[in-house]
């Protein structure tokens, strides 16, 4: 059976300010990839993102970006590859501080906007936040666009790999992610997003603006949480992905606790045993 991870972008408001609707989202996906602070976010925001998450049995991301809140993290900034490599570890620690605080653990980081879109083409920057990733914590999974520089920097430093398509976005030809602000960037039709994505995950390829495959291995599929749409965009993915037998998990869940994990184990035996059905012999006759 095919198993692919739902992904989202969360914890994106900041003080008052509110982006999406997270406890919807989080009763959808399987994998929250959280706001830390530089283009959206705050302890506030994050912790309670980190705390409802773990209630509800979901995955949880560092979301590093450019500290460019006025743009929504989304313009590019002219720092230095050592700089970037800073920026992100700054955030992943922020992340895994605050996730420790509301009782849960993140296993992953996903660059978010213009990082990911600069990291996405240029070696430079992606070996940057693998090398931020590999001194924090080497065992973090790279949540990488597929077919990316994302994905060989990770390869080279080391570190796990998760290969993710976007349901509600546009493809080049190269496979790239089109351009915010371009024809065919954004997918807005629901139906349209869930149909495509689940023929990638059927072909194991991404489909191109005019529909040329290009193979690459997929773990996961991001809806980003951010829009009008995203709720009802997720709603039908996941239930369209389950109707065609596609599993639903997480890439990198956490560890359970050894406690937790003991206790599960002993309820599987518990279920696992039958009370075996003796034939009846000539003494119990």
């Amino acid at each position: 059976m095919t198993t692919v991870d739902l992904n989202s972008d969360l914890g994106e408001g900041f003080g008052a300010y509110r982006c999406g609707d997270d406890d919807a989202m989080l009763s959808i996906v399987t994998s929250a990839n959280v706001a830390c602070g530089f283009h959206a976010g705050d302890p506030e925001i994050m912790a309670h993102t980190f705390r409802l998450a773990k209630e509800r049995g979901i995955a949880v991301g560092a979301h590093p970006s450019f500290p460019d809140l006025w743009g929504f993290g989304r313009r590019r900034m002219p720092f230095t590859a050592s700089e970037i490599e800073r920026i992100v570890a700054y955030q992943i620690g922020a992340a895994q501080a605050l996730a420790t605080y509301a009782g849960h653990r993140i296993t992953y980081v996903k660059p978010h906007g213009a990082l990911s879109n600069v990291s996405e083409v240029d070696r430079h920057v992606s070996d940057a936040i693998a090398r931020a990733m590999r001194a924090v914590d080497s065992s973090l999974t790279f949540l990488c666009i597929a077919r990316s520089e994302q994905v060989k920097a990770a390869e080279a430093f080391g570190l796990a790999v998760a290969c993710e398509i976007y349901a509600d976005r546009g493809y080049t030809e190269e496979g790239r992610l089109i351009k915010r602000g371009e024809p065919g960037a954004l997918i807005e039709d629901s139906n349209e997003a869930t149909e495509r994505a689940l023929a990638m995950i059927e072909s194991g390829a991404i489909i191109t603006s005019s529909g040329k495959r290009l193979k690459t291995s997929i773990d996961s599929i991001c809806i980003h949480g951010d829009s009008s749409h995203a709720v009802a965009m997720a709603r039908s993915l996941r239930l369209r992905l389950e109707c065609a037998g596609v599993a639903i998990a997480a890439f990198a869940p956490p560890p359970q606790p050894a406690r937790e994990a003991q206790e599960a184990a002993q309820e599987a035996a518990q279920e696992a045993y039958v009370v075996p059905q003796l034939a009846p012999t000539t003494a119990m006759l």
